[in-house]
């Protein structure tokens, strides 16, 4: 008889198991899910007998294919106000993962997106495979990087987080070591082991960190490191426009490439993505960054694009999305600025951060 809660819990010596279970929908997180883990780590937290959390995806497919695009469009649709609510709690669950207290190890096996990586890749212990495809794609549906993520690009290695933040590129298991968005490489088929090894009584003195090092395996060769010369000097640019411009004339063909593939992202979705990543770089704390994170994807979900993209890419699948603005150069400066300015009257700040992160300063690159 199949188990059909959302998320699956169950405690295996003194290892907590949360298990992802929507499996045909790559199990995307619904809003019901992000209240379920955070009550479940909360109680965790608490409990002495828990001294380790497992967080993994039902079936062979991911962990976690992002947020539920199919309500959140709707909910754009009419102009609701749940997928504010839904990125709320989300956003403070994100603050609360990284932030807990005992050893939280995600397995990163297969699809791990958008708001997949938002309740792995902040973890003490990340477990990529050889499966693995880790990616921020949100420009691709006239969206911006979230849940954090803006914070883990910024701090990847030269412009790899700009590289793979405006492209929405999907990463290996190197790659994402390679990034910061992962820790360890283990063979998908040595989880069901390590799954095992985690839930053993306590008693070995091995920690859980020195237990996945044991089943820890050099990852299948990645692509990025061999790139990076095109990307730190492309990337390194102050505008879309420039760093579009870059990579066309650096006679490299995975550059001009990847500007091809910009330019069928939403115009706006890149400048804003662009400017959220520098700022991120320049805020102190991961809670700064989702206050910051919160104010754009308001905005975002306001904007047509949000629609307009998911419509192309995710509903009718026509791959033929009508941005507006339609190109780089109609898009302005202020519209851009709108995006990162304290929310309206009758709207609330996520307010993690103790004070309001800084976002009156420029856009100017961190030392």
């Amino acid at each position: 008889m199949n188990d059909d809660r959302p998320v699956l819990l169950e405690t295996r010596g003194t290892c907590m198991h949360l298990t992802l279970n929507r499996p045909r929908a790559l199990n995307a997180l619904s809003h019901t899910m992000v209240r379920l883990l955070d009550e479940a780590l909360a109680r965790a937290e608490q409990d002495e007998a828990i001294r380790s959390v497992l967080l993994s995806g039902a079936g062979d497919r991911g962990l976690c294919a992002g947020g539920d695009i199919r309500a959140l469009h709707d909910d754009a649709r009419v102009s609701g106000r749940a997928s504010l609510e839904f990125w709320r709690d989300e956003y403070r669950l994100n603050a609360r993962i990284a932030r807990f207290p005992k050893p939280y190890v995600a397995l990163m096996d297969g699809i791990v997106m958008g708001g997949g990586v938002g309740v792995s890749a902040h973890a003490g212990i990340r477990v990529v495979t050889e499966r693995s495809r880790v990616a921020m794609p949100e420009t691709a549906i006239g969206f911006v990087p979230d849940v954090g993520g803006t914070r883990l690009l910024a701090a990847a290695p030269g412009e790899l987080g700009t590289h793979l933040a405006l492209t929405g590129r999907s990463v290996g298991a190197a790659d994402a070591i390679l990034c910061g968005l992962a820790d360890h490489h283990v063979p998908a088929h040595l989880l069901p082991a390590l799954t095992e090894a985690l839930s053993e009584p306590v008693g070995s003195g091995a920690s859980a960190a020195d237990l996945v090092q044991r089943f820890a395996t050099r990852p299948p060769v990645g692509e990025l490191a061999a790139q990076r010369d095109w990307i730190d000097a492309c990337y390194a640019a102050d505008t879309v426009e420039d760093i579009v411009r870059r990579l066309r004339e650096s006679g490299v063909h995975e550059a001009r490439t990847a500007a091809d593939e910009l330019l069928t992202k939403s115009p706006l979705a890149l400048k804003v993505t662009l400017a959220a990543v520098r700022r991120a770089a320049r805020l102190d704390s991961l809670e700064a960054v989702l206050d910051q994170e919160y104010r754009v994807s308001s905005r975002a979900f306001e904007h047509p694009d949000f629609v307009e993209g998911v419509r192309a890419r995710i509903i009718d699948k026509d791959n033929a999305p009508q941005w507006k603005p339609g190109s780089l150069a109609e898009v302005d400066d202020q519209e851009v600025a709108r995006f990162f300015a304290p929310l309206g009257p009758g709207e609330r700040e996520l307010g993690l951060a103790p004070e309001p992160a800084d976002t009156s300063a420029g856009e100017g690159r961190a030392g």
